[in-house]
């Protein structure tokens, strides 16, 4: 399904590798003196990159790491973190990635329960950490004797990332070898131009959207990877990187939208020709926009529980509300409106939280949480979260994120929020004002409220909204931006 939208030789190039260290021997072999990674203060050719790796692969050695292991990392964006990244996956141990916003009690408390054998650790980030917990200092392991990497099963775990998943509280969910390098396949797919790109990432690695996505996309790819270490010097950077590919929230592509806007240029440089957009509904405003930049804007879909990709759009100016087809080899159905799946792609397990494992999976499916439909053609639609329902006193089930769907459909509204109010439904909006200014309007707020009730009009009795907010301020989010529900 995917082929059609790819060029062949393109997709010819696609393929199975059975682990991350099989991926990263030919990414070496075929791309070497290609410059792979870049922070601002540090780069490295693929050779570089894969050197430096296999020094800290001896350190880890040196610490009694072997195969299966596990490892935390705790360290911020950088070249470091890829080079301590790489080295713990391809020694065959186990990453566990940590936040580095986490203190030090929350990093010894996972560190227990996921039953790590060592940490390694950024120094700045070191005295954070209680003396009790085995620590190892990056810079001191990027100083040990070279060591080769090996190979595991594709079934080998690879990977614990953090995530809420569907019932919000923090876990890590274990990703295989064979989950890890479906999930970085998955996103190869739908895109003319994917190979020896330059991407540039803003998304903490920390995230399976960065990891996944941004990071093993990149080295699957041959890809140069600039990686921004503070969001602040995002523009000024990508004037000099001059990035084609960048993985984004729907927010942050929302403020490059403005910006451009603002100071009449696009702020993404005209080298920019891809944005991979997910994490959080994307707008269609935001996909004809963009492509009206010569920027196509894929929106796509995927959780950390899916090595990061489900499904993802490349017929997007076509069907912009859509989140895309569902990538080969999975199996997906809908379960009383509720999406479940199965596939390589899937994760092993929330790490010693059997609760959670019990609640998230029935008959070998996971569910995913999320409310869904499929179109004729096959296209995947997320329609709301079955925690996110509403149930009024009549007995009426609402889906808010369906609601904000047909609201959001308004050029004029950058993004909105429904919830229930004395038993009636409230419609807080936060407008996008360039847009409304530049209509010339008399009154843009009066304009914008008569819009929103035209909408409102047409929406059955049920789902119709009693009261419209227009807000100045946008709403509290968490830090992958989405809306933060009950913090508005």
């Amino acid at each position: 399904m995917f082929e059609k939208y790819t060029d062949p030789q393109t997709y010819a190039k696609i393929v199975d590798w059975p682990n991350v260290t099989a991926m990263w021997r030919n990414s070496v072999k075929t791309y070497g003196e290609n410059l792979a990674i870049e922070d601002g203060t540090s780069s490295m050719t693929y050779a570089e990159l894969d050197a430096r790796a296999a020094k800290i692969r001896g350190a880890l050695k040196e610490q009694g790491i072997g195969r299966g292991d596990r490892v935390g990392l705790f360290a911020t964006n950088g070249c470091t973190f890829v080079c301590a990244y790489l080295a713990i996956v391809t020694a065959g141990a186990v990453a566990a990635l940590l936040p580095p916003q986490l203190d030090g009690m929350t990093v010894f408390g996972v560190s227990r329960m996921f039953g790590l054998k060592l940490l390694l650790v950024e120094d700045a980030l070191k005295a954070k950490l209680p003396a009790e917990l085995p620590v190892k200092v990056l810079d001191a392991a990027a100083e040990g004797e070279p060591e080769k990497a090996i190979e595991v099963e594709p079934a080998e775990p690879c990977v614990i990332m953090f995530t809420g998943g569907t019932t919000g509280r923090s876990k890590g969910a274990l990703l295989s070898n064979r989950a890890v390098m479906t999930g970085t396949k998955y996103g190869c797919y739908g895109i003319r131009e994917i190979f020896e790109q330059r991407y540039f990432l803003v998304l903490p690695l920390t995230h399976v959207f960065g990891l996944i996505r941004n990071l093993m996309a990149a080295l699957y790819t041959g890809s140069a990877l600039h990686i921004c270490k503070n969001n602040k010097d995002m523009f000024r950077e990508i004037a000099v990187f001059r990035p084609t590919v960048w993985v984004v929230v729907p927010a942050l592509a929302e403020m490059a939208l403005n910006l451009s806007r603002q100071f009449k240029r696009n702020m993404l440089g005209e080298d920019m020709k891809t944005i991979i957009c997910g994490a959080a509904a994307v707008a269609p405003y935001l996909v004809r926009e963009y492509h009206k930049m010569g920027i196509d804007l894929f929106p796509g879909y995927g959780l950390t529980e899916s090595a990061n990709l489900v499904s993802g759009n490349p017929d997007n100016l076509n069907r912009p509300e859509s989140v895309g087809l569902p990538f080969p080899g999975q199996e997906l159905k809908l379960v009383n409106g509720e999406l479940w799946l199965k596939g390589p792609n899937m994760m092993d397990g929330y790490v010693g939280n059997p609760q959670e494992n019990e609640a998230a999976y029935e008959d070998g499916w996971f569910k995913t949480g999320d409310l869904a439909r499929f179109d004729e053609d096959g296209f995947l639609y997320i329609t709301g979260r079955i925690k996110e329902i509403i149930v009024l006193s009549n007995g009426e089930n609402i889906s808010p994120a369906e609601v904000e769907a047909r609201f959001n459909v308004l050029e004029t509204v950058q993004d909105s929020l429904v919830y229930a109010e004395n038993d009636a439904l409230v419609l807080e909006v936060v407008p996008r004002n360039a847009v409304l200014l530049a209509m010339g309007k008399e009154d843009p707020t009066a304009f914008l409220r008569e819009q929103l009730n035209e909408v409102n009009r047409t929406l059955p009795g049920f789902e119709r909204v009693s009261k419209i907010i227009i807000r100045d301020t946008d709403f509290k989010r968490s830090p992958s931006m989405k809306i933060l529900r009950n913090q508005k």
